[in-house]
């Protein structure tokens, strides 16, 4: 049998166990496919981590089937939650919300690390504690 056709690839950003409707029905809407099935697989897979923000990749084929691939939870929402801030600062070269340490960015990046273009922890530590810095986050050395 040969291999299905893909012919839509959707990239939602959605709440760990309650993804919403709405947000389903925007981005799959067009594309055909069972938007309660693809909820409920979603949420049936992430239910461990509610209230964090879980990435997936909807793949849609031309029998309107799905496959989902999930993410981990973009490394702004990390660095929010590990300091507990809402957002990050308006202007970061002024502003300063919080302070992660070392230990708290290394965490980020062991997490972060299958999903970053980084081949080693080093890498991926430096590319979270760029985004840190980007949010007006300061980094213990």
């Amino acid at each position: 049998m040969p291999p299905k056709k893909k012919t839509h690839e959707v990239t939602l950003a959605l709440e760990a166990g309650n993804a919403a409707m709405v947000d389903l029905g925007k981005m799959l809407g067009p594309t055909g496919a069972n938007m309660r099935a693809v909820k409920v697989e979603y949420d049936e897979a992430t239910a461990k981590n509610r209230g964090e923000i879980i990435p997936v990749i909807v793949s849609v084929y031309e029998d309107r089937s799905h496959t989902l691939a999930y993410k981990t939870p973009p490394t702004s929402f990390l660095i929010r939650k590990s300091l507990g801030i809402q957002s990050g600062a308006a202007n970061p070269l002024t502003t300063t919300v919080g302070t992660l340490s070392a230990q708290q960015i290394k965490e980020i990046a062991e997490r972060k690390l299958v999903d970053l273009n980084a081949n080693d922890l080093d890498a991926a530590i430096k590319i979270v504690a760029g985004t840190a810095r980007s949010m007006g986050v300061k980094v213990a050395s």
